[in-house]
């Protein structure tokens, strides 16, 4: 409940500071915010060039109606979730540090950074959505009607990487190499999530750990509703909420205990 509170009381700041991050990021650039879209655009032609007319990739299980471009659509899904995850989880431990003000300040709301931490990122993500979108139309000639779907598969990830903001910008106060832990981490979650690869291309004895990546079910739905036309796994998503929540609660309880020490150590 003061979670909930917490957020809807500084709801406004929270947005207010959300576009100083976004604008802040293009600050002094030509094109601006215009980056934002460039980006994804980039690399979606890369993946398309490289994994098509390079590799000459196949995504394994789809038939042999694939398209040469289906390969890089549907990695790009995987880049998508992977990118929100791990933009959060790479600059929370750094969070606090890097605002020493506002933790002098006892009015300001210091549990909110993680959260407009969430929002830049979501941000980034709904343009490269947009991105992928509107080249699975050009590609294929049309949208599946379970993309509005999308949102509600990509909810509970942002719960639970908001916990793991939370906990992480606490311990990046006391512990200054959870930063350089936290990239390597991530780095290495890249490749053993099901991005580059089918979870069917992973064999039987190493499948469960892959399965237990917090990434694995998330990029899966999201193919579901984006790429093939399916309904998401309600039930899946129903559990992994329930349990995203617990973590973000646990987090966000573990950043109140400690931020008494912030003053303190910095």
């Amino acid at each position: 409940m003061a979670l909930a509170r917490s957020l809807w009381r500084n709801r406004q700041l929270i947005v207010q500071m959300t576009r100083r991050e976004v604008a802040g990021r293009y600050k002094g650039s030509v094109l601006g915010l215009a980056w934002s879209f460039f980006n994804p655009v980039f690399m979606l032609v890369v993946y398309t060039f490289v994994f098509s007319e390079i590799f000459k990739s196949r995504w394994g299980g789809v038939g042999g109606d694939e398209s040469k471009t289906q390969f890089a659509v549907i990695l790009f899904v995987g880049m998508i979730v992977m990118s929100l995850f791990t933009e959060v989880l790479n600059r929370a431990p750094g969070l606090i540090i890097s605002n020493v003000n506002y933790v002098k300040k006892v009015v300001f709301p210091i549990e909110i950074l993680p959260v407009i931490a969430m929002g830049a990122a979501l941000f980034h993500s709904l343009i490269s959505l947009g991105v992928l979108l509107a080249a699975f139309a050009l590609f294929n000639g049309y949208l599946h009607w379970t993309v509005i779907f999308a949102p509600l598969v990509v909810l509970p990830l942002v719960i639970l990487t908001l916990g793991f903001g939370w906990m992480l910008a606490s311990l990046g106060v006391f512990l200054r190499d959870v930063g350089q832990t936290i990239a390597i981490i991530t780095t290495v979650l890249m490749f053993l999530t099901p991005i580059f690869y089918p979870i069917t291309a992973v064999p039987e004895r190493f499948r469960p750990f892959i399965m237990a990546n917090p990434l694995t079910f998330i990029i899966e739905q999201a193919r579901e509703v984006l790429i093939w036309g399916h309904l998401p796994n309600w039930m899946g998503l129903g559990i992994y909420t329930l349990v995203a929540t617990v973590i973000a609660w646990a987090g966000y309880a573990w950043f109140q205990k400690t931020r008494k020490g912030f003053a303190d150590v910095l």
